[in-house]
């Protein structure tokens, strides 16, 4: 072992430091944007953070763009294609929506990276992003009415209104949470709203 390698391992207490990924750099960056928007995404700050050095930024990443794009493909995935991967596993389509609705409005009232990437819309990657997620979650959400039995036309109307709902609660929770229902009402405050969604035409 040299002696550049026997002082990582000494100050990191006798264990190798592991490397870090692009992954790690972007899940840094997203929690950055959740803090303080797209301004909080610098590579000395997110280094600190993660307990490494600018080094290691650039191995994975040409420059600060190149992060930001790999960390809203990142919230893409987390935020989106990972829930309905998770909810999918429920064969009826009322509750696989009625699941969906319930953890995706309560996990944003408590993480404020959507309305921080909903104040920074007029930056055109964010911009790009969010146009994305937003047409592939009213698209899902669509097609859970339509196997609900909605006409097509219909089945993307509520798909809307759904989705619109949870945008509003979403700011809400973060602006004015004293307008929202408190924790132990929220479920069946939350369940009236799907149920009011579900009714049949």
């Amino acid at each position: 072992m040299d002696m550049a390698r026997q002082q990582r391992t000494k100050e990191s207490g006798g264990v190798p430091r592991q490397r870090l990924t692009a992954q790690d750099w972007a899940d840094a960056a997203l929690a950055a944007m959740g803090e303080g928007g797209l301004a909080a995404v610098a590579v000395e700050p997110l280094a600190a953070r993660l307990g490494t050095t600018k080094g290691s930024f650039y191995w994975h990443f040409a420059n600060r763009e190149a992060l930001i794009e790999a960390a809203l493909e990142r919230w893409e995935q987390l935020g989106t294609e990972a829930v309905i991967t998770e909810v999918e596993a429920e064969p009826d389509p009322g509750k696989r929506l009625r699941r969906l609705l319930l953890h995706a409005t309560n996990r944003s009232a408590e993480d404020p990276l959507e309305v921080s990437l909903l104040a920074t819309a007029g930056q055109p990657r964010v911009a790009a992003a969010l146009a994305r997620v937003t047409e592939r979650r009213i698209g899902y959400v669509a097609s859970l009415f339509a196997e609900l039995g909605f006409p097509e036309e219909e089945a993307r109307r509520r798909g809307l209104l759904a989705y619109t709902a949870y945008l509003g609660h979403t700011q809400l929770a973060h602006a004015v949470p004293r307008s929202l229902p408190d924790a132990s009402a929220r479920e069946p405050y939350l369940d009236g709203v799907i149920d009011m969604l579900m009714r049949p035409l």
